[in-house]
């Protein structure tokens, strides 16, 4: 009996290092992989409290004695605020018309059947094929006859039409997974449609509701090509348009241009924080399917 413990305590052992070396390679390369995305990001912080002189004499070098003349230059010179409040309202206006549209159109392709309803399908994954930038001619050709050129809708329903394809997709994919049950439990309590959408589905579809938000709010407020095509006044003018600008209006000023990469960041950053919990969940149960 005594061989017999003496050979499991040595299994344990072995199956224990085993286990603990796995472990330690493991968190070793997601470190090192988390160093790659997070260092870049302290670093242009950083340089931040730099005046332009110290940048480029020692940009590695921490700001022990920070210095907020950038962030003053960038309000005061570059006007960044009123450049902010465009990016808000317009990737805002755009995550809102994608839920509201796109969770409709969800659903119906969710819970519905009728003929047609695979074409529908097969119609949608061919959009993701197509490029954004074969759109961009006939798009600018019909906001200059609507007048929306250098407007916030100018920006706010090309990103709609380009994000709904993809938060459809998702999200009816998502609602196919919410059992039958519940729809039959709210007919019972004589709940329409409308309302079984809103406070049923709805509800029960946060996570991925919550995924496709971030998503497209990241697309829409990172998208630099159409912000210098359909909106290049300044009135109007998103934050990523200012960043372009810098470079030729400030090239020498590496301080402030280090500032309002960290300033654009910081919108991005809020928002993953306040829904991350729900992008696993969403983009998982939500796969995608026909």
């Amino acid at each position: 009996m005594q061989p017999t413990i003496s050979v499991d305590r040595r299994v344990q052992r072995r199956e224990f290092r085993r286990f603990r070396w796995s472990s330690v390679l493991i968190y070793f390369f997601l470190s090192a992989w988390a160093m790659t995305t997070i260092y870049p990001l302290f670093w242009i912080v950083n340089n931040s409290f730099k005046v332009s002189r110290d940048v480029m004499n020692n940009s590695f070098g921490l700001a022990l004695n920070p210095d907020l003349i950038n962030y003053q230059n960038a309000f005061d010179r570059m006007n960044i605020g009123k450049s902010y409040i465009n990016s808000l309202i317009m990737s805002g206006a755009t995550v809102l018309l994608v839920l509201i549209f796109g969770g409709l159109a969800a659903y119906v392709l969710s819970r519905f059947s009728f003929s047609g309803k695979r074409i529908i399908f097969s119609i949608l994954y061919a959009t993701l094929l197509i490029p954004a930038f074969a759109t961009v001619v006939p798009v600018y050709e019909l906001l200059i006859k609507t007048s929306l050129v250098n407007t916030y809708w100018g920006l706010i329903l090309p990103h709609t039409a380009g994000n709904l394809t993809f938060a459809i997709l998702v999200m009816a994919g998502y609602m196919q997974t919410i059992p039958k049950e519940l729809e039959e439990a709210a007919f019972m309590d004589g709940c329409n449609r409308l309302n079984m959408f809103s406070r049923i589905f709805v509800p029960i579809s946060q996570p991925v509701f919550a995924s496709a938000s971030i998503f497209v709010f990241l697309w829409s407020y990172n998208d630099l090509f159409s912000a210098l095509i359909f909106v290049n006044k300044e009135n109007v003018r998103p934050i990523v348009a200012l960043l372009n600008e810098i470079s030729s209006q400030y090239g020498t000023d590496f301080g402030l241009m280090a500032t309002a990469v960290s300033l654009t960041v910081i919108p991005v950053l809020i928002v993953y924080l306040f829904i991350s919990k729900y992008i696993q969940k969403g983009l998982t149960e939500g796969a995608i399917k026909g």
